[in-house]
């Protein structure tokens, strides 16, 4: 981001530093949630901010009793319609079956992240409510083309012909996951343009490898990190599948290696492991640049040698706003990776909600947290249960999805997703129009919309809001860990970063 200027009261230009058809959907994530500039001056230093959140949005904190709820109550002067119900209280618990207990019980309404194993206990249970998620992420099994054999294109063509995507999934994911068909989840606009993934081809495969010169298969290694993750449930297991299937269909003999989480990560960005990696994505926000930037942009090693032609794709897409029109960019993107074979897609994890029956209109996105206030519980209270407490409710220096939920309910930014979707819409905004490249936005901002504390929004208070997330130099710029992450990830740095 190069600079942030307030034009008018309700006028905000955004000049980056190169095109970026997504602002949009970077701009609709809790991290850049408009605050007043008043509030963010008085507040910032002293703490205030991190527990106590004020801003346009349905919800308005009452308390956070530390250890046990959050409780909200309704904000009667929001510009939208206001919730059917008064109160709205947050809980917490991270053991999968005591939060669901607790929902059988009827101590809470809904649930998050319910336990694969339940899914078929609540889908049959009369008194409630089973609520799949849409996948956002993707399982791959990576490879680096600067170790041998997998410097030759054609041993990575033939791997991926010879594993059995669909036996991996069918016996190791809970039911609503998908076997993947592109490198990036359909969920995400244009995340399946192009031609599907081969499928299992056994033949062609066993074929291809004697071709490249590995009749009888060769050696490597398998690194994995047994963490439990969306997109992969059951680490071990796949691990193992993935083990079996390689000696059996191809003869590749894989040693698996547990590595710790931190340590995978980190050798798998740098390039470093030189034989397959087991790792996965989820999206950060609903455009397929989430997916691209990080694995085929102008700075990514985990696949070794750099495709140019892939690159200067995914920088050439970065400029096209119009979804329709980016179609074209994004299937040849998408084909060159099924061709060249980086990495092979294998699943979309699939999570669900939980609710009692009578709940209506409670949907969940691929994308943040339900929007509460669109949902009628038929009381004047609704309680939900996360996986744990939020760490701050000020969510442009925090990363967990529990924080997150919960400044959602209270901090509005320039847009937000439609109820149930990962289609980006207008909030605080009524809309921002892109220059003819994409590297500057003017924002028109929504007149008549009040913060919690009664005071009108002003385009000086998304400039404040913004610049106390970007801006390293910027005196406000303090929040909870100081490393501001999704800031720097989502812009590809802070503005004036000493560090740069």
């Amino acid at each position: 981001m190069r600079a942030i200027a307030a034009l008018d009261d309700l006028t905000v230009r955004f000049d980056l530093c190169t095109p970026d058809a997504a602002f949009p959907a970077k701009a609709a994530l809790p991290v850049f949630g408009i605050q007043p500039r008043s509030w963010i001056e008085a507040h910032s230093s002293t703490g205030e901010i991190l527990v106590h959140p004020i801003s346009t949005g349905p919800w308005q904190l009452n308390e956070w009793l530390h250890g046990q709820a959050l409780h909200f109550t309704r904000f009667e002067g929001y510009w939208r319609e206001p919730a059917p119900f008064r109160e709205l209280i947050f809980r917490w618990e991270s053991d999968a079956e005591t939060r669901l207990e607790a929902l059988r019980s009827g101590t809470v309404d809904a649930i998050t992240n319910l336990r694969s194993t339940d899914y078929q206990t609540v889908q049959q249970d009369e008194d409630l409510t089973f609520i799949p998620v849409q996948s956002t992420n993707t399982l791959y099994l990576g490879m680096n083309n600067i170790f041998s054999p997998f410097d030759d294109k054609r041993v990575r063509q033939a791997i991926a012909l010879g594993i059995d995507r669909h036996a991996i999934v069918a016996g190791t994911y809970p039911a609503g996951s998908e076997v993947a068909t592109h490198f990036t989840p359909c969920s995400i606009p244009n995340g399946c343009s192009g031609d599907e993934w081969p499928q299992f081809d056994l033949p062609n495969a066993r074929a291809l490898l004697s071709t490249a010169g590995y009749p009888h298969g060769f050696q490597s290694a398998l690194y994995y990190q047994d963490v439990y993750r969306l997109y992969l449930p059951e680490p071990g297991q796949v691990a193992d599948e993935l083990q079996h299937q390689l000696r059996t269909n191809l003869s590749i003999e894989v040693t698996i290696i547990l590595t710790d989480s931190a340590s995978l990560i980190s050798q798998a960005t740098d390039g470093e492991l030189d034989g397959f990696h087991l790792l996965g994505w989820g999206a950060d926000y609903a455009h397929i640049s989430s997916f691209l930037n990080f694995h085929f942009g102008q700075h990514g090693q985990q696949f070794g040698s750099p495709h140019p032609q892939l690159q200067q794709l995914v920088v050439q897409a970065a400029g096209v706003t119009d979804v329709t029109k980016a179609i074209a960019l994004y299937s040849r993107t998408n084909n060159i990776i099924s061709r060249l074979v980086p990495a092979i897609p294998i699943a979309h994890g699939t999570s669900a909600y939980a609710a009692r029956t009578g709940i209506t209109n409670l949907r969940v996105p691929p994308f943040g947290a339900p929007q509460f206030y669109l949902s009628d519980p038929g009381t004047d209270r609704f309680v939900f249960m996360q996986n744990a407490e939020p760490l701050s409710l000020y969510c442009a220096d925090e990363t967990d999805l529990e924080s997150m939920a919960a400044c959602q309910q209270v901090v509005e930014g320039l847009f937000g997703y439609a109820h149930g979707s990962a289609k980006i819409e207008p909030r605080l905004a009524e809309g921002c129009k892109p220059n003819t490249t994409a590297s500057q936005w003017i924002c028109r901002l929504r007149p008549n919309v009040s913060f919690h504390d009664g005071s009108p929004l002003h385009a000086n208070d998304v400039v404040a809001s913004w610049a106390a997330a970007l801006d390293a130099s910027n005196p406000h710029h303090t929040g909870n860990t100081g490393s501001f992450i999704y800031p720097q990830w989502l812009w590809g740095d802070l503005m004036n970063n000493p560090t740069r």
